[in-house]
């Protein structure tokens, strides 16, 4: 996609800088106490017009939980936490408080299958007894299921409507986890078998279904992990496919919504904030010895408390200070004035001009085009008006959607402005774009004479222009263009 009007291109550029001054990893182990709940730990969050043919008056919403899983991870694989609240915000009206709480809670049931040996009935060890084909097979072990809410106004005190099936029906089954090919029934078993855990739903106040998705995906994350946090151990203007991607050999467990725009947009703006969290109960004991059962070795209670915090990408992990990491993950948008410094003041590109001595970190400070651009967005892009500075995720509902045959894996840095970080779809590479941003893309964008107005100039960015890069490549190509997007979770037997 080409602009031809010189100000749609300072502007198609300047949303770049929406993540500046984070970069490099996306939120896998991010913070000191989530490496110890990795059930509650998101990864990464989407949010995009669908791309799906014949769905372009929707909006994808995709939460993932739990980093780093083996494919095989038996014999208990990666359920969810029962004991969790797991949701998906958005702001529609600019002022970083949630007007729609999308709220996933799991349940476990043990079917405790037991086999005949000899003369007693013994509790099999494993979650499958033998092939599985579809939901809650009599040789499936352990049922897992979850239920989906929509809470209008405060995510704990506004009003609460359960979402339906389409045919009816309020309770979802999860799908087993990917053990392997002969559990399934060949290669192309679990794609068969995953897809009949797609759902066509009823959200209330909307009047039109959505569809719902939640079960173990690829990871859809790309990045060359090992060597930057080895102090960019790598040539960041180097080619773009030349270091291995990490995460090729690991799965997550994906949550994905598709509602009607019309139904979490305003008259008023067309633009919508979005960000996911993980909440535990404040009180969590351990029973000594546990009951017999499944999951019975915690005992909660107490209010809930948040524990996890995910929006735009990276912002946790490389952005916010060693000892703020816990604070971030526990906070929400309209309270994050008290992390500025990390933003007005970032240490990412010092840490990229001491690692490259040839890289100079740009130089007005305060980085007034990052708070500009990182908390508020762009004007005339995805900016609310009279929004509330707040880091999350965000998307102007009324860009047309680029298929995937033309999406630029850059997003609006290469003009495709349905991407990244107007929202975010999975073939976004968002460790290039924003480390090139942090090292000053929106002061040289923005021009002499500051045609952005966020308050710096090219001079002040001495590396603005150079096309960094972490060398793993993440491609539009890599995925699906249909719902729910991600790809098959690899085979633990594989």
């Amino acid at each position: 996609m080409r602009l031809s009007n010189p100000s749609i291109q300072f502007g198609v550029l300047a949303t770049c800088a929406i993540a500046a001054a984070s970069a490099l990893a996306s939120s896998h182990r991010e913070a000191p106490s989530i490496t110890g709940m990795p059930k509650v730990d998101a990864t990464d969050f989407y949010m995009f017009r669908s791309y799906e043919a014949g769905r372009e008056g929707f909006v994808t919403l995709i939460a993932n939980y739990q980093p780093d899983q083996s494919p095989y991870g038996g014999p208990n694989y990666f359920a969810m936490d029962p004991n969790a609240l797991y949701e998906i915000h958005l702001d529609t009206d600019g002022d970083a408080v949630e007007n729609i709480t999308f709220r996933f809670k799991f349940t476990h049931t043990l079917r405790d299958i037991q086999l005949p040996i000899a003369d007693k009935k013994v509790s099999i060890p494993l979650v499958q007894a033998g092939a599985i084909s579809a939901p809650n097979q009599p040789t499936s072990n352990l049922r897992e299921t979850y239920t989906l809410d929509i809470v209008r106004g405060d995510r704990r005190t506004g009003r609460v409507d359960p979402v339906s099936m389409a045919g009816g029906g309020m309770v979802f089954d999860k799908p087993t986890d990917n053990i392997g090919d002969k559990t399934f029934g060949g290669p192309t078993g679990y794609a068969s078998y995953a897809n009949q855990h797609l759902y066509a739903v009823n959200i209330p106040g909307c009047a039109t279904p959505g569809r719902v998705f939640v079960g173990q995906r690829k990871d859809s994350f790309t990045v060359a992990l090992g060597q930057v946090f080895d102090l960019i151990n790598l040539n960041p203007l180097g080619s773009t496919s030349a270091n291995p991607d990490a995460l090729a050999n690991r799965n997550v467990t994906t949550m994905a919504l598709e509602v009607p725009i019309s139904c979490v947009t305003t008259a008023a703006s067309p633009i919508i904030g979005g960000w996911t969290t993980a909440s535990v109960r404040q009180g969590r004991l351990i029973a000594s010895p546990p009951k017999s059962g499944h999951g019975t070795t915690t005992l909660n209670g107490g209010p809930w408390a948040q524990v996890s915090r995910l929006g735009m990408p990276l912002v946790n992990e490389v952005v916010v200070g060693l000892k703020d990491k816990d604070k971030f993950n526990s906070s929400k948008p309209k309270d994050d004035g008290q992390f500025a410094d990390y933003v007005t003041n970032p240490t990412l590109p010092a840490l990229i001009q001491t690692l490259f001595p040839g890289a100079t970190a740009p130089t007005n400070f305060p980085r007034t085009d990052l708070v500009a651009a990182f908390l508020t967005g762009v004007e005339g892009v995805n900016k609310p008006a009279n929004v509330k500075p707040s880091e999350m995720l965000r998307l102007n509902t009324s860009v047309m959607p680029t298929p995937k045959a033309r999406q630029s894996n850059l997003g609006v840095l290469a003009g495709d402005t349905a991407g990244f970080p107007n929202g975010r779809r999975p073939g976004d590479d968002v460790v290039d774009a924003e480390l090139r941003v942090a090292m000053g893309a929106l002061c040289v964008a923005t021009g002499a004479l500051d045609a952005l107005k966020v308050g710096c100039k090219p001079g002040d960015a001495p590396a603005g222009g150079a096309a960094l890069t972490d060398g793993a490549l993440q491609s539009p190509a890599q995925f699906s263009d249909a719902f729910p997007y991600l790809n098959t979770p690899l085979p633990g037997s594989q």
